[in-house]
């Protein structure tokens, strides 16, 4: 009797447990068949990513190719761009030193109109009453205004321009109100000017405008005054006094002279 109770019972039992085992197995191949779908669904977003990256790297590669092509270009151009200006610099030398040029000859013309206007009163101051001409070895010992101005004039135009410069200083000193103390103030800024010193030069220059006003070395004076500006680079302050020349002594040459600089003013 035992024995029959015993095997519906295991009967029973075994039944349980293999429904129990099923169960627990579906449940697993479930949470398995989730996890796979996870796993699946996280390597296809892995696989974009790699895919997205690469886009991205090919892009980059595509940058750089393009950047490292502009940087050639750029290379180029700075190269060539070097030869232009280092051609400009040949160039802007050469028109440099051609204007220098220029300026010197109208410089140059410009001291003869001033040695011809004055011509008769420096042929004068160098030569006597009986005509003879007084030169150096003529004058020794010989201390009026004449002789100290004519010697004066010979060092300037022996291009002694420092050593004249004392000497028609010397000459204002003794003589400040002469017919020829005009003259001698504009030669001390023309020797000032010739040495280049071109601020100094328009100090001189402006005295002889205000201390000789009368004098006919006012012109000549306003014009190196404005050539001087103009080698300063001061072309405003150059403009104003050559406007100021023809204004005021229309019809010289120094007038004419400045005309022609200010059309080259720019």
């Amino acid at each position: 009797m035992k024995k029959c109770v015993s095997l519906p019972l295991l009967a029973y039992l075994i039944f349980i447990a293999g429904c129990a085992s099923t169960g627990d197995l579906r449940r697993v191949q479930g949470d398995v068949d989730r996890k796979v779908l996870t796993l699946k669904e996280d390597n296809a977003g892995v696989r974009k990513d790699i895919e997205k990256l690469n886009e991205s790297t090919t892009a980059l590669r595509k940058s750089q190719a393009e950047i490292n092509a502009n940087i050639t270009e750029m290379k180029d151009s700075i190269q060539s761009l070097k030869g232009i200006t280092e051609g400009l610099k040949k160039d802007i030398s050469v028109l440099k030193e051609i204007r220098e040029k220029l300026d010197n000859v109208s410089f140059k013309i410009n001291f003869i109109e001033n040695f011809l206007d004055i011509g008769k009163k420096e042929n004068h101051s160098e030569s006597d009453k009986t005509g003879k001409i007084v030169a150096k070895n003529a004058v020794k010992g010989k201390t009026d205004k004449e002789s100290i101005y004519a010697l004066a004039y010979e060092t300037f135009k022996e291009g002694k321009y420092e050593k004249a410069r004392m000497e028609f200083q010397n000459f204002l000193k003794q003589y400040p109100d002469t017919e020829y103390s005009d003259n001698a103030q504009f030669w001390i800024g023309e020797c000032y000017y010739f040495e280049n010193k071109y601020e100094k030069a328009i100090i001189e220059y402006e005295k002889v405008v205000k201390s000789y006003p009368k004098g006919n070395k006012v012109p000549y004076a306003l014009l190196k005054q404005g050539f001087s500006f103009l080698n300063l680079g001061d072309k405003s302050s150059a403009r104003l006094i050559l406007q100021q020349i023809i204004k005021n002594y229309p019809n010289t040459n120094q007038a004419r002279i400045a005309r022609e600089k200010l059309i080259e003013i720019k």
